[in-house]
């Protein structure tokens, strides 16, 4: 027993010997590893201790700026652009909402034949048409441009998958084609081509500043950070001195004339003449802004202003007001028309010498009211070349007329040099050809017989009004230059008004109202120099009421057909029917009887 107990306790004891050896190679381990841990988090909050004063210290302004670029954003809003009225408050010119209609035909659970048949009822486009856009891709198919509102809304209850309809603004000319010379029209970029949408960009494109707004971080704008006023938007509009009345008028007269003789283009031109404000300026052929991508290039072209040409007759009338003012004539002086003369070899006649020969001795009121050429060509005589060029020059042959509408062509002159050594030169002048200049200059230069001698500045653009008309910013104009006495005006005032009374103007007649007028049929010049054969510009150019004149009214008929096609019978019925508007329209009252007015003496030799 004793000894089985020794044998225990021995055995025990070496049992815990042998525990306690264990243990103790246990313990060495386990204080390396544990030494091990504590230098490996000693160093990673080390590492995080140093990044952190990198990036507090070192970094902190830069990722400052950083942190705030992802929390804010620019944005600037679309503001649609600024309405175009004419004088009397018409819209000539709005922004609308309209929708470009995209396809994603990956995304369709319907067939594409049957997408296509949808959208043909509400598009009005044949399905086929559709169903060959939709097949052109899988995605981002731009299906119809400008979809309107109602369209759109159409379209989004048909709950298509793979249809999206994207916003945007495009620019409505409720006129048509109406307005369209003046106006112009914005191209797919919504950029101004033409007309004051081209020349008046900063006045009709309204001022939006980028606005700073924040964000989320998920990109989600915070509407409590929007400004105040961030989306307001003035209400001031561009308006023009043209009337739409009168505008559409000029179109109505012009274009069964146009027809009649087989013309080639016309203009018709209505200025004020106390301002020089454009009251109409109508062409034909012209074409709808709304739809300008269907219209030819040359027909965007503006030709009132940028085509030149030969004014012929209806020039007379400022060649006499320049030999009066010049004291090169008096108003009751004879001039001998001898019919037909030669100038340096050249022939000139009268159009009208076979048959009504020589005139002999005439005044020069019967000069203006025959459109002879022979007696201006001996008005201009009394003149010494020089002196008469440098009032070609003072009226503002060879230049531009200011106007603010774009692309104005100057007209052009002979230099100094060649015309004063040429008698021809100024013979040809003194009815008319030789040089060239626009129609809306050959409106401006009879202004200043208009206007009392004032040489105005032609312009279509009076100003920013808001919706109560009060003006906001109101367009500046070059002051008006006296050019001619008052009196030398008036006195050719008269003589226009007996060439409307006794002369080739009589077509222009208006009962009960005095009017001035002459009439011009003039070769059509070419590109390559001279005169294109059978080819001519009509025309006629009024200035009404004689006694207190308001209106210059101008038409330009391009290469009429016919024996019969002159200015007294193309142009003047186009003049005619433009005044009787503008009398309606301003309620122009009759004109008094002239009391100084007396038959015109007969000429003696």
């Amino acid at each position: 027993m004793v000894e089985q107990f020794r044998d225990r306790v021995l055995h025990s004891s070496t049992t815990a010997q042998i525990v306690d050896r264990f243990r103790t190679a246990q313990a060495k381990p386990s204080v390396r590893r544990l030494f091990l841990v504590w230098a490996i988090l000693i160093g990673v909050t080390g590492l995080l201790t140093l990044n952190l004063v990198r990036l507090q210290v070192f970094q902190s302004s830069g990722l400052l700026k950083q942190a705030r670029a992802q929390q804010t954003t620019f944005l600037r809003p679309f503001v649609p652009r600024r309405p175009i009225i004419d004088r009397n408050g018409n819209v000539l010119a709005i922004d609308r909402p309209v929708y470009t209609l995209y396809a994603h035909p990956i995304s369709f659970k319907s067939p594409k034949t049957e997408v296509a048949t949808k959208l043909s009822t509400i598009l009005g486009t044949p399905a086929g048409d559709l169903l060959q856009r939709l097949n052109s891709a899988e995605s981002g198919i731009r299906v119809e441009y400008a979809v309107s509102e109602s369209a759109a809304d159409r379209i989004q209850a048909l709950q298509i998958d793979g249809l999206e309809l994207a916003q945007q603004q495009q620019r409505l000319y409720p006129q048509q084609s109406i307005a369209a010379d003046v106006v112009g029209y914005l191209d797919i970029d919504r950029i101004g081509q033409a007309g004051v949408e081209y020349s008046h960009k900063n006045l009709l494109e309204r001022s939006v500043k980028s606005v700073r707004l924040s964000r989320t971080g998920s990109g989600v704008m915070m509407p409590d950070r929007i400004p105040g006023g961030f989306l307001q938007m003035d209400n001031l509009h561009l308006q023009l001195s043209i009337d739409s009345r009168v505008q559409r008028t000029a179109i109505t007269a012009l274009q069964p004339q146009l027809k009649k003789f087989n013309a080639k283009r016309g203009v018709v031109i209505v200025m004020d003449a106390k301002n020089g404000e454009i009251r109409a300026l109508a062409a034909d052929p012209s074409y709808d802004p709304n739809e300008f991508y269907k219209a030819k290039v040359e027909q965007f072209k503006n030709w009132a202003l940028t085509d030149l040409y030969e004014p012929g007759s209806t020039f007379k009338p400022l060649n006499v007001a320049i030999a009066l003012e010049a004291g090169a004539i008096k108003p009751n002086q004879i001039i001998n028309d001898e019919g037909a003369i030669q100038i340096d070899g050249w022939p000139i006649q009268n159009f009208d010498y076979s048959s009504a020969g020589a005139r002999g001795a005439s005044t020069i009121t019967q000069i203006l009211e025959h459109s002879s050429n022979v007696g201006m060509v001996r008005i201009v005589q009394q003149m010494p070349r020089p002196t008469y060029y440098a009032w070609l020059q003072k009226i503002g042959l060879g230049q531009l007329t200011g106007t603010d509408l774009p692309f104005e062509t100057a007209g052009q002159l002979k230099d100094q040099k060649t015309f004063s050594e040429s008698p021809v030169d100024a013979a040809t002048s003194a009815f008319g050809q030789g040089f060239s200049l626009t129609a809306l200059q050959l409106v401006q230069l009879h202004g200043i017989l208009a206007s009392g001698g004032k040489l105005l500045t032609p312009h279509v653009v009076q100003g920013l009004f808001d919706e109560n008309g009060q003006p906001y910013w109101q367009s500046p104009h070059t002051e008006s230059k006296q050019i001619f006495s008052p009196q030398t005006a008036q006195t050719v005032l008269r003589m226009m008004e007996s060439v409307v009374q006794n002369g080739t103007g009589k077509a222009a007649q208006i009962p009960n109202y005095r009017i001035g007028g002459k009439t011009g049929t003039a070769q059509k010049a070419s590109a390559n120099g001279g005169y294109i054969e059978g080819a001519k510009i009509t025309s006629f150019v009024s200035i009404f009421p004689i006694e207190a004149p308001r209106y210059v009214v101008a038409a330009v008929i391009d290469e009429p057909k016919g024996e019969d096609a002159f200015g007294s019978t193309v142009a003047a019925p186009i003049v005619k029917a433009v005044m009787e508007a503008l009398i309606v329209a301003d309620k122009i009252p009759p004109s008094m009887p002239d009391p100084a007015a007396s038959p015109s003496p007969s000429p003696t030799p």
